[in-house]
């Protein structure tokens, strides 16, 4: 592309490289479910087909590396940055391993320059890294893998439990995606600065959002700016008319289910956020939140508290389509919930119960005090700091049956 002697040329070079992009996560990631659903299809008229599928295990990181290639060649294609001659640098580019199987999405304009200048050992930034590291594991070991016991449990038995178990199942759900994935993040955040190289940060405290709008800049922020920047806007964005707003608005929420599995479940949870995200476009509300919530104080207003509970419930509903292996699953779910039933159910788990609920409610507490910055290890007393979370996670770690990272699947 970039040494096309003209615009067809490069558009003929861009196009095929999209098309071969995309062609191996669509084969490898959505073949089998487009064969399955289009046969359940036409069985439902009656007819009797056979489809071909694909007898192999999904590459893992699928997803995160094909968007790392696509971002180079776009970004090539609108000559934001020129091509790179070596291939060892562009291979480190694309499957750096701290962030090769779940991210954050890195951009050639962010990543490459880094790879390519040489580094030299930085103390402070290294025990930055460390310390960003302990977060992260104890994100994924004590938050997420504790959470996950509980919740998976009641997702997977849900017909027989009563409607305070299935909101904890929701609750707990929310907090071990979070956990999980956003535990992930500082891992390969804090890995990559003992290497002296700063990865786009991927978390911003998102559960402590007051809408929609405010969650997506804060969750998955490399995935949700990817979209933004390659798909949103060169839809239009959110100019034009109300119906290309609305048009544009479900394009880039279903695209983003879609990414995240190949299961319609992802689909009705993308449609949910678009539904979610559509009003505040609407009313040009969408960029209202900018700012980090009660800055400057300790505690959010009674407003603030009340916008953040209600988007943080919205969420953690739109959660069950995410987690349910199916949308009928998702529905009855849902259904159980509003039978009120909300006596004490005992669930059969070697594990404790109301102590959890109180290290998460500590848990929501400690990144309250640090939404400030990038992990609570900061200011003074580091060390005391870094030996309190050690210790958290030797006491409370899940460690004879933990769960593997959520979005490894993806």
């Amino acid at each position: 592309m970039e040494e096309a002697d003209n615009a067809k040329h490069r558009k003929v070079w861009f196009y095929a490289s999209i098309i071969i992009n995309v062609g191996f996560l669509g084969i490898f990631k959505y073949y089998n479910f487009f064969a399955d659903s289009f046969k359940t299809f036409l069985n439902g008229f009656g007819i009797e087909s056979g489809f071909w599928t694909l007898e192999v295990i999904l590459p893992v990181g699928i997803s995160f590396y094909t968007f790392h290639g696509l971002s180079y060649v776009i970004d090539i294609y609108k000559k934001k940055i020129t091509a790179e001659r070596n291939i060892i640098s562009y291979s480190l580019f694309v499957s750096y391993f701290p962030l090769l199987v779940a991210g954050p999405i890195e951009r050639a304009t962010h990543l490459l320059p880094q790879i390519k200048k040489k580094r030299h050992f930085d103390y402070k930034q290294a025990t930055d890294g460390f310390y960003q590291i302990l977060w992260g594991l104890f994100k994924k070991v004590v938050i997420a893998d504790s959470c996950a016991l509980y919740a998976n449990q009641i997702f997977d038995n849900y017909p027989t439990m009563n409607s305070l178990s299935l909101l904890l199942g929701a609750f707990y759900f929310a907090f071990q995606i979070y956990g999980d994935f956003s535990g992930y993040s500082d891992i390969a955040l804090g890995v990559s600065k003992l290497f002296g190289i700063d990865l786009l940060r991927n978390f911003n405290y998102p559960y402590f959002s007051r809408d929609i709008a405010e969650f997506w800049r804060r969750w998955h922020i490399s995935l949700s700016s990817w979209f933004k920047d390659y798909l949103y806007i060169p839809l239009g964005g959110s100019q034009g008319n109300v119906y290309k707003k609305i048009r544009n608005t479900f394009i880039i929420f279903l695209v983003s289910g879609f990414w995240h599995g190949a299961n319609w479940t992802f689909v009705v949870w993308g449609a949910i956020n678009a539904f979610y995200f559509l009003p505040l476009l609407l009313r040009n509300k969408n960029r209202t939140n900018l700012d980090i919530v009660a800055a400057g104080k300790n505690l959010p207003s009674f407003k603030e508290f009340v916008m953040m509970l209600t988007t943080f419930t919205m969420t953690t509903f739109a959660w069950i389509f995410f987690r349910a292996p199916t949308i009928h699953d998702a529905v009855l779910y849902i259904k159980g919930i509003f039978r009120f039933d909300f006596g004490i159910q005992y669930i059969s788990i070697q594990r404790y119960n109301v102590e959890l609920l109180i290290l998460v409610l500590v848990f929501i507490f400690v990144e309250w005090f640090s939404r400030n910055y990038q992990h609570p290890v900061h200011g003074s007393y580091k060390m005391a700091k870094a030996l309190l979370i050690i210790t958290g996670i030797l006491m409370f770690g899940v460690y004879s049956n933990p769960s593997d990272f959520i979005y490894f699947q993806f």
